[in-house]
């Protein structure tokens, strides 16, 4: 079946200009969000799972404490921060995003693909219940790692990224979970191996994505599901600095980093842009994103 036929999408039958008047009226002003946060203190690279992970790179512990301490300050002057202590032996535990996903209170715990990671997903799903979520699980025979690979539009909408981390299976059985509209996304470059990785859908509307970390039907759907006007699309430069992946604040999206041409587009959107070094965290494979998990 074409994706694009799949009835995880329920494809819109009605024209160009009808879409785009249904996207604009989606967009509305974010209520102030609440991002958890883990402390890195046991972060370091013991193990190599992605392309970025290199034993012979280590880990600056004290440097890496200072960026995220400067992250979660930049966040914290816009956004309610919450915080969980990190668990000795779980060095990427710091990176939340992958911890689960939260949605209108519920929580679905993440069934992580590899070995190193899995235990982390037991220690977000019992902090977060005890914060009064009902925590939720997929099959544990179906990959799903969380915030990192479904991330929800101005329209509520979840894009599903699939093909590195997660599987596909998991779409449909989100759609019936969350009663929410899934829109899966294949992801064909194994540097960008969670969604948050190399696209950010904007509560303006706006969907910041990297085309080269797609599969040609994919791209068809970003372009099918977002007007062209709301495409703000990335070089492999600002990709490889982790653009895309950034936290949405409303008017300010915080970065790693962004190259003047990248600022320009954001700033033509009527987004402020902020950038934080990460470079730390860059050796594992995550950036501003992956540090954080929205808990609303």
């Amino acid at each position: 079946m074409d994706m694009l036929e799949s009835p995880i999408l329920e494809r819109p039958a009605y024209a160009p200009e009808i879409c785009l008047q249904t996207h604009l009226k989606a967009v509305s002003r974010p209520q102030r969000a609440r991002i958890l946060m883990v402390s890195p203190d046991y972060f370091c690279v013991s193990y190599a799972i992605n392309p970025w992970m290199r034993l012979d790179n280590p880990v600056d512990v004290a440097r890496a404490l200072a960026q995220w301490q400067e992250l979660r300050e930049v966040l914290g002057s816009q956004a309610d921060v919450v915080e969980m202590p990190g668990v000795e032996g779980l060095p990427d535990m710091c990176f939340s995003a992958n911890g689960g996903l939260a949605a209108d209170g519920t929580f679905v715990h993440s069934n992580f693909r590899h070995a190193e990671r899995r235990a982390e997903a037991a220690w977000f799903s019992e902090w977060l219940r005890r914060q009064g979520f009902a925590v939720r699980r997929l099959p544990s025979s179906v990959m799903f790692e969380g915030a990192g690979d479904a991330l929800f539009d101005s329209a509520q909408r979840l894009w599903f990224g699939h093909g590195q981390r997660s599987d596909l299976k998991a779409a449909g059985l989100l759609s019936a979970m969350l009663d929410t509209q899934v829109i899966p996304l294949e992801l064909q470059d194994e540097h960008f191996y969670h969604l948050d990785t190399c696209f950010c859908p904007l509560a303006s509307g706006h969907v910041v994505f990297y085309p080269g970390a797609f599969t040609p039907q994919s791209l068809e759907a970003i372009r099918f599901f977002v007007p062209a006007r709301f495409r703000v699309p990335v070089s492999r430069e600002d990709a490889f600095d982790f653009a895309c992946n950034m936290v949405d604040l409303g008017d300010t999206v915080v970065m790693h980093r962004a190259s003047a041409d990248l600022r320009r587009d954001l700033n033509g959107t009527g987004h402020d842009v902020r950038t934080v070094d990460l470079s730390e965290f860059i050796k594992a494979g995550g950036a501003a994103k992956c540090l954080t998990l929205k808990l609303n």
